[in-house]
């Protein structure tokens, strides 16, 4: 005679948890399903009976208990493999990834782009599938993360000194960062500087709340805020220049009228008068011809040397490095996006009213908390 399948012994919690999943009828209907027929095994009804009251097949019923007698209340909640199981293994998708991802070249073969009748023929010449439709080759594709895109254009650093200043940047921000200890002769401050600009007096798109039209249209309403679309420029343009202390997380700014090498300089003295004298200083800037010191003129190098302070250089097309760049995006939105000033007057102050304020709330643990935990969900 058959042994009897029955659910192992249960305590009064366990029973409680199946009474509630039964009774609340919520959720997945195969999961109080499951629940039922365990509950009923451990209420000491057979298999058969079981199979009767749950409306499924006994072989179904000693499956559900044998497998909450393995893995307990995992085994109520439903598990999809999401249909067949997969055409092609795992090695021959990774191979199929790799192909798409190359060009054609590559393989000797006289053309410079795949297209699915390509690339499908290839897979099958090369025997890394057997046969694959071009269809199933494009779902396969989509499932990795591969799409047929356009090309785009990258600009490369020939800097011949490319490694040296980069890792002379990083090991600067590693200063600042606190993850190294500065030498007796090293910085000890950090500035990020660049120019922002120019400046234009005129209105720039940006976007507001506003209540909305069609069924949701208050008659009485205010008008909704526009721009000008046609004015004039006359008044030139301004230049912002702008630096970042890393330690401190301050952002310090003065807008200029021209940009040049005597602005440069003038900005650059205002930030050595931030600290004293003895404290070296670290300034990271591009290849703009004003920070550079050239043959015929060497201000910068004999200002930088006779007032304790570094020139660091971004390699050439690589000013990404420069920290201060993720600054400007939230300058321009803030300060900008969405303006129509009068005056250059008034635009600066706008600026110079921001840069205070984003200082002073760089300090407030409370809002740092908030953007941190915005930024990690």
């Amino acid at each position: 005679m058959a042994e009897r399948v029955r659910v192992r012994e249960i305590d009064d919690d366990e029973g409680r948890r199946l009474v509630r999943i039964i009774r609340r009828g919520t959720g997945s209907v195969v999961t109080w399903r499951r629940a039922q027929m365990i509950l009923l095994s451990a209420q000491g009804m057979p298999v058969p009976k079981i199979a009767e009251v749950s409306f499924t097949s006994a072989d179904r019923v000693r499956d559900v208990i044998h497998n909450f007698n393995t893995d307990g209340f995992d085994s109520l909640y439903p598990k999809y493999a999401g249909g067949r199981p997969k055409t092609f293994t795992l090695s021959e998708r990774r191979e199929i990834k790799k192909i798409a991802k190359s060009t054609p070249v590559e393989h000797d073969l006289p053309f410079s782009t795949w297209s699915l009748t390509k690339l499908a023929e290839f897979l099958v010449a090369e025997g890394v599938v057997d046969d694959i439709s071009h269809e199933g080759l494009r779902v396969l594709l989509r499932e990795e993360g591969v799409s047929f895109q356009k090309v785009k254009t990258w600009k490369r650093s020939k800097d011949p000194e490319y490694a040296v200043k980069k890792a002379r940047v990083e090991h600067l921000y590693a200063i600042a960062d606190r993850e190294v200890v500065p030498e007796p002769d090293e910085p000890e401050v950090v500035f990020c500087l660049d120019e922002f600009g120019p400046l234009n007096l005129q209105p720039h798109p940006g976007r507001q709340w506003a209540e909305r039209g069609g069924k949701h249209k208050d008659p009485e309403r205010e008008p909704r805020r526009r721009r000008r679309a046609t004015y004039n420029r006359t008044q030139g343009v301004r230049h912002l220049f702008a630096a970042y202390d890393l330690a401190e997380d301050k952002l310090f700014g003065h807008v200029k009228l021209t940009k040049n090498r005597t602005t440069f300089l003038e900005f650059c003295r205002y930030l050595r008068s931030l600290y004293p004298v003895g404290v070296r200083l670290a300034i990271v800037c591009d290849n703009y011809s004003p920070h550079l010191t050239t043959k015929k003129c060497s201000r910068v190098a004999t200002w930088a040397e006779a007032n304790n302070v570094e020139i660091a250089y971004t390699p050439t097309n690589s000013s990404w490095l420069n920290r201060i760049e993720a600054q400007f995006t939230a300058l321009r939105y803030f300060a900008l996006d969405g303006t129509d000033h009068a005056s250059h007057r008034e635009q600066s102050s706008m600026i110079r009213r921001y840069i205070i304020w984003r200082n002073k709330h760089a300090a407030d643990e409370k809002l740092r908390e908030i953007v941190n935990r915005a930024n990690v969900a």
